[in-house]
């Protein structure tokens, strides 16, 4: 039998293989975080006629002469580029910008995806909601610390968990007061003191709200006096005034002569009868002045009462923030990407995901942003990274390199059937 027609068989196998890798890729054109594959051919044995000489005598030298016996599929390649970016205005889709895969477990083996449409299941995990498989990351503790030192774990995110109360330690007042205020004469004739009043919102160890008046009362050219009261129909709070040293719920603010706070006396002490804590907030004036104009103080207070966990949002570098009822917002976790020095090496798992091989080496876990990995996009997911133009260029070449095999064979078969016919 002729060479030739075994040579174009692997022809024929090969350029097939190659039409079904293509046809892989254009089925794939619209699947979330696909990334497309690509074949590479090489030759394969080939018998010597003769070696090679080296130049002798008066002659130079002979080169080899061969003659291949086919071809073969080196390797089919993933390539992993990057695919664009759709946006899709749900929270929970999301999508790597750069290197990185998202890390999927179902408890027992882990894999990774580009393929971002997550959804919360009904325990609260961060999931796919088409596989199940549960996205790896690290959670935040109670506080809202997170130890990237611990292994990875399921991502929690408890949409209407309720969050603890925090009682006001810290009471800050600002505004002016007016420089061009008086203070009091006892007469005659009698002239009242310049009294300023604010209201502030303090919250006890339960999350319960009470309004704490503030009174400033000016008593010389640089000093006022400033006293606490409770509202009269706040039946939980009290605020009784003590002499020092230091005076608690009331005290002195000294300003220089610029206008400039320089000192202060006096401390808060909240008393709570609804079963909440004491509490002694810490009250600073410093950003309190004294020059002519309107009066306008002003008190601003930490804490807050408690929450419900009513949405989230997710960070370039995939940090999950939520955000609760009572406006305040704290991190419930952080997502883990893994990147790897081949990824081309990784072997297609299905459902979008890939494994770790010998090939890839193993996974590099850490959060986005950091040591190559991409950075998190949220609201959008990657689309496939096939390109139709030269996927179809491809089906062209490998259709005509499957036509031309098949002509090798049909131009075998008509020189063996000379060389039968040479009998007759």
């Amino acid at each position: 039998m002729l060479r030739s027609m075994f040579s174009a068989i692997s022809g024929l196998r090969g350029h097939q293989i190659m039409m079904d890798v293509i046809g892989n890729n254009i089925a794939n054109v619209n699947t979330v975080g696909f990334k497309s594959g690509r074949v590479n051919f090489q030759d394969i044995l080939s018998q010597t006629l003769h070696g090679a000489t080296a130049p002798q005598g008066g002659l130079g030298s002979i080169d080899p002469a061969q003659i291949g016996l086919g071809m073969t599929v080196a390797g089919i390649d993933v390539l992993q580029t990057q695919g664009n970016l759709q946006s899709t205005g749900k929270t929970t889709d999301m999508a790597i910008q750069g290197d990185g895969f998202f890390i999927e477990s179902d408890g027992s083996s882990v894999s990774y995806t580009r393929d971002g449409a997550f959804d919360i299941a009904l325990d609260g995990s961060l999931a796919n909601p088409a596989s199940g498989l549960k996205v790896q990351g690290w959670q935040a503790d109670a506080n809202g610390q997170i130890d990237m030192t611990q292994p990875i774990t399921n991502l929690v995110i408890p949409i209407g968990q309720r969050t603890t109360a925090l009682a006001t330690s810290n009471v800050t007042l600002s505004g002016n007061l007016d420089a061009g205020g008086t203070a009091a004469v006892q007469g005659p004739p009698a002239v009242a003191a310049t009294t300023v009043p604010t209201t502030m919102t303090v919250f006890d160890s339960l999350g319960v709200s009470h309004s704490v008046k503030i009174t400033f009362t000016k008593t010389a050219a640089n000093a006022w006096d400033w006293a606490a009261t409770a509202d009269p129909s706040d039946k939980f709070l009290t605020i009784t005034a003590a002499g020092g040293p230091p005076p608690v719920n009331q005290g002195v603010l000294t300003y220089t002569n610029g206008g400039v706070f320089s000192a202060s006396t006096g401390s808060l002490a909240l008393t709570f009868s609804n079963g909440a804590s004491n509490t002694t907030p810490k009250i600073d004036f410093s950003q309190m002045t004294q020059f002519s104009g309107t009066s306008q103080p002003a008190g601003q207070t930490d804490g807050f009462t408690s929450g419900t966990l009513v949405t989230f949002a997710v960070g370039d570098a995939g940090t999950l923030s939520g955000v609760y009822s009572n406006g305040q917002t704290q991190t419930l976790g952080q997502i883990a990407l893994a990147d790897f020095l081949n990824s081309a090496g990784l072997l297609r798992a299905g459902q979008n995901n890939f494994s770790a091989t010998s090939a890839s080496g193993a996974a590099n876990i850490g959060a986005a942003g950091t040591s190559g990995r991409g950075t998190v996009t949220t609201g959008a997911l990657e689309m496939s990274n096939v390109d139709l133009a030269t996927q179809f260029t491809g089906m062209i070449t490998a259709e005509r390199g499957f036509q031309a095999n098949g002509r090798v064979i049909t131009t075998s078969d008509e020189m063996l059937q000379e060389l039968v016919n040479l009998k007759r």
